[in-house]
């Protein structure tokens, strides 16, 4: 099979969260342990780092990556879901798996895959951890793809975990409230292992300490902590929380394993687009007018871009806008500013929502715009109608945002 061809097979005939919603997620972890233990087990031949969370994961984990290759270190990266290509799933330093190794693996366990019933996520993960094992990466920065205690990642015992915040997204599959999610996203914490928690929350706080206790871990709440901050080249206001949880993620790593300095640090920080090649975080596009766009999906998300927003200077405000079907809108219509300029779009996904649908939503709520074909068409058309000093925001969904990069 061509490099393609083994896309097509992976996206077509296995389930994919991404792209079916529901009827991928699996409710344990047996597929993921038959394929390890057919791969050898290849997730015990590296150390690694374990990021989950709402919001924030994907950030900390190129944060986290970007410092460790500053260091010196060979660093693997996987992060969900990509936004242009397969294999921006996959990395060491920066570096996306190869075609070749695409291809190669698909190959040589298609019939294993086929004979399981494997989902595309398990063999992702699976097909990652292999890569790692066979590069001999010195470590490795794993990001959960759904919760945390059923997700195929969670068979990995790290050096450290870390759990960015918990928000109400995902909730047909983790819970209706904050404590029940906190469970799913809290069983990455394992047995004798350190928690690095990045956001302090009234309702979660107790259930992760919990956990820990359980678990003989060491927890710390980074929010509490003071250390002094860096900056870095992730622009976006909600950055903030993401490095302070990374700095602590830093000081948990064993000192005597891996040798990091404050240099090492700041420059990681400062270099996270450059050195892990991050896409649609606070990114813009385009000036005069500025464009920007965010993956940022759910309240808690949208809730930071839509503050950045409010700080900015323009005349006038235009947002591309398009969501998923199983995506609450209800949650975060409230955020979305009724005096824009609307243009609404369906991603290309079989769980885009459709455009009418969604215009018919957002007008029972006050917010108006017009209807287009395509993301594209959407964004050529905001940029023809702003003026050289209005704003364009283009979000609502990872996938909006992949269609435009």
């Amino acid at each position: 099979m061509t490099y393609q061809d083994t896309l097509n097979w992976m996206f077509s005939q296995l389930p994919m969260y991404q792209k079916i919603g529901k009827a991928a997620f699996k409710k344990d972890l047996s597929n993921t342990i038959k394929l390890v233990e057919n791969l050898g087990h290849p997730e015990k031949s590296f150390k690694s780092i374990h990021v989950a969370g709402t919001n924030g994961k994907g950030s900390t984990s190129h944060m986290l990556a970007s410092i460790l290759q500053e260091a010196g270190y060979k660093v693997g990266l996987y992060t969900s879901p990509h936004l242009k290509d397969f294999r921006e799933r996959i990395k060491i330093n920066g570096r996306v798996v190869s075609k070749q190794f695409v291809v190669g693996f698909i190959k040589r366990n298609k019939s294993f895959f086929e004979a399981n019933q494997l989902s595309f996520f398990e063999m992702t993960v699976g097909m990652a951890f292999d890569y790692f094992s066979k590069e001999k990466v010195d470590i490795a920065v794993i990001e959960v793809g759904l919760g945390g205690r059923l997700d195929s990642t969670n068979i990995i015992t790290p050096i450290v975990s870390v759990i960015t915040n918990i928000g109400l997204d995902h909730t047909q599959f983790l819970g209706d409230t904050l404590e029940l999610i906190a469970l799913e996203k809290g069983g990455i914490i394992k047995p004798h292992i350190p928690v690095v928690i990045g956001e302090t929350q009234i309702a979660t706080e107790p259930v992760f300490k919990g956990i820990a206790k359980k678990s003989n871990s060491k927890i710390v709440f980074a929010d509490k902590e003071l250390v002094q901050l860096y900056e870095s080249d992730l622009k976006g206001v909600y950055q903030s929380k993401n490095i302070i949880t990374v700095l602590q993620t830093i000081n948990e790593i064993p000192f005597s394993d891996y040798k990091i300095s404050k240099k090492h640090i700041k420059n990681g920080l400062l270099n996270v687009v450059k050195n892990t090649g991050l896409m649609g975080r606070w990114q813009q596009l385009h000036a005069n007018p500025k464009v920007i766009c965010d993956t940022g999906h759910n309240k808690e998300g949208l809730t930071y871009v839509m503050n950045q927003i409010s700080n900015e200077e323009f005349e006038t405000l235009h947002i591309v806008f398009g969501v998923v079907n199983d995506k609450d809108i209800s949650a975060i219509i409230h955020l979305l500013p009724k005096d824009a300029k609307y243009y609404f779009c369906k991603p290309n996904i079989p769980r885009g929502l459709d455009v009418n649908e969604l215009k018919n939503v957002m007008a029972t709520f006050d917010i108006h715009g017009n209807v287009y074909n395509s993301v594209n068409e959407a964004y050529k058309t905001a940029l023809k109608q702003a003026k050289s000093n209005d704003f364009i925001f283009i979000g609502g969904s990872t996938f909006v945002v992949a269609e435009i990069i």
